[in-house]
């Protein structure tokens, strides 16, 4: 294999992510026949469309409500460990749902339930496997990693859901349900088999579980190229969503097959992505990181309508395929777009927002193209999501996508080590936190221009107010304030700061006139004193 021949293959050079990513195929190849079986089993339970389109929405609910909570876990404790938990979790509930269904106890509600269980197992596990991939590669070779992952996940998909529909109409609905239990092990004796490298020492205790989440949501509050992320991932699958829930009916209803066309649809979308994953690198040296992302905003908007007007099979895998180029190029874009834009002590909570906006968009979008395919049929859903996703391109045209090079988030231990207090104290908050800067009065306008620029950095890494004062009566003496919530975050604060922040910072200090700007720390005073 040289990586030389396709940037997409240079991640395969390290062992650990070529065995985790052969490891995960294989387990994404039980999980799509496992989704092709449910999608299918309940059109023969209850084939009302809304019912149909909720099992899509069962299975991104919980990435919706869980996702996040599952980001500040990660961040939390060890992500080898916290998966490996997860994943034999997930394993232990697959084959209770095999069983069921083999016993033929199974109902629509029991289908449901389990549905939204194993996407519980997946929405707690989702961050960690993305936030573990900057330990798998080098740095280099990340934005490759994270559309190699993307294909092994595309190339399940073409596999697993033909697969799905040959073992069902073969051996019987139960077959997938058993094979996706099974095929779990292989993730949990990879990561038992992985020894992830060595990390420094770090001296201070894990972040509280709320405390983790309030960091991370103001992390991304103020993390511009995360947020313009997230609001192009909204916009994008809040429609895209519309043919996942819909597809089991497409092919039932509309082109009247049975479950192997049904796979072969999901296949196709698969075959696709797969596809459009080894055009992305030339897609990307004629089209900005944006371009690519409108492009397959676009096809998605073809497939949409392609699969509205499907009367014949011909038809439908041709917007299947359609449908699975355009779902890598923009998946793969975005993914990319998250994970350069953060440091790793909130990768996991980064990552976990961007699922969290990719299932929210999924789950309301099933249920409400569900419902629109009840009452107008499921063509008319189609052409109307078809006709959203080309409204919300100009809508989101703004929020541009960071470059996959240039930022430097590794971390900088450039601030020097603030006052030491005892460790009893830690938890004592608010801590306030001043900057004395003197700057000559023809450099005020650029210096309050940079500081502001910089008072994000302070609000990424876990400020909850900043300001900025003017000394009155001394012109040219200004006062940078930062609030937190403890003297113990604030030492993380130090720890949090990369090599991107200090040259912001750089920028600063250079309109200080007078040696190094003035840093003094206050903690706030308790009414009655502390007994010793």
């Amino acid at each position: 294999m040289h990586a030389n021949s396709n940037p997409v293959l240079a991640p395969f050079q390290s062992r650990p992510f070529a065995v985790i990513w052969t490891a995960t195929v294989l387990s994404n190849i039980g999980t799509w026949m496992y989704n092709a079986g449910s999608g299918w089993l309940m059109t023969s339970l209850d084939a009302s469309p809304l019912i149909v389109s909720l099992v899509q929405a069962a299975a991104s609910l919980p990435m919706f409500l869980l996702t996040l909570p599952a980001g500040a876990l990660t961040d939390m404790f060890d992500k080898r460990r916290f998966l490996i938990i997860g994943e034999s979790a997930t394993t232990v509930a697959a084959l209770v749902l095999a069983a069921l269904i083999a016993l033929r106890l199974i109902n629509p509600r029991m289908l449901l339930l389990f549905t939204f269980l194993l996407g519980a197992g997946s929405a707690l596990t989702a961050p960690g496997w993305q936030a573990i991939v900057p330990s798998l590669v080098a740095a280099k070779t990340l934005p490759a990693a994270v559309t190699a992952n993307s294909i092994g996940i595309n190339l399940s998909r073409a596999v697993g859901p033909a697969l799905g529909g040959l073992t069902i109409a073969a051996v019987g609905i139960a077959a997938p349900f058993w094979i996706n239990a099974i095929s779990n092990l292989a993730v949990i004796l990879a990561l038992l088999w992985w020894r992830p490298p060595e990390r420094a020492l770090d001296t201070l205790p894990a972040e509280r579980f709320f405390a983790a989440l309030t960091t991370g949501l103001r992390h991304a509050r103020h993390n511009a190229d995360l947020r313009g992320t997230l609001m192009r991932a909204l916009g994008f699958f809040s429609f895209a969503g519309a043919y996942w829930a819909l597809l089991p009916l497409i092919a039932r209803t509309q082109v009247r097959g049975g479950p192997e066309l049904y796979g072969l649809l999901l296949g196709a979308i698969g075959t696709g992505a797969v596809s459009g994953a080894f055009l992305l690198p030339s897609l990307k040296r004629q089209l900005s990181r944006d371009g690519v992302v409108t492009a397959g905003t676009l096809g998605t908007a073809l497939a949409l309508a392609l699969y509205g007007l499907a009367r014949t099979p011909l038809t439908a895998l041709a917007a299947s395929l359609i449908a699975g180029v355009s779902w890598i190029v923009v998946i793969a874009n975005l993914n990319v777009a998250a994970q350069v834009s953060l440091p790793d002590w909130v990768r996991g909570r980064g990552v976990a927002l961007l699922m969290t906006t990719y299932f929210g968009g999924m789950t309301l979008g099933s249920v409400a193209w569900g419902q629109v395919a009840t009452s107008f049929g499921v063509p008319v859903a189609l052409f109307a999501a078809a006709a959203g996703a080309l409204i919300v391109l100009p809508l989101t045209a703004g929020r541009k996508l960071p470059a996959a090079t240039g930022r430097d988030l590794t971390p900088s231990s450039a601030w020097p080590a603030p006052v030491s207090v005892p460790e009893s104290e830690h938890d004592r908050g608010p801590v306030l936190v001043t900057v004395e800067y003197r700057v000559r009065p023809s450099d005020r306008t650029e210096f309050l221009q940079a500081l502001r620029a910089f008072s994000g950095e302070r609000r990424r890494d876990g400020a909850y107010a900043w300001d900025v004062f003017e000394d009155v009566a001394d012109v040219g003496r200004f006062l940078e304030t930062f609030l937190l919530d403890s003297w113990l975050e604030h030492l993380r604060q130090h720890a949090r700061t990369t090599r991107e922040d200090q040259v912001i910072q750089s920028a600063v200090n250079r309109f200080h006139s007078e040696g190094q700007p003035k840093i003094t720390h206050y903690i706030a005073a308790p009414p009655t004193p502390r007994k010793a």
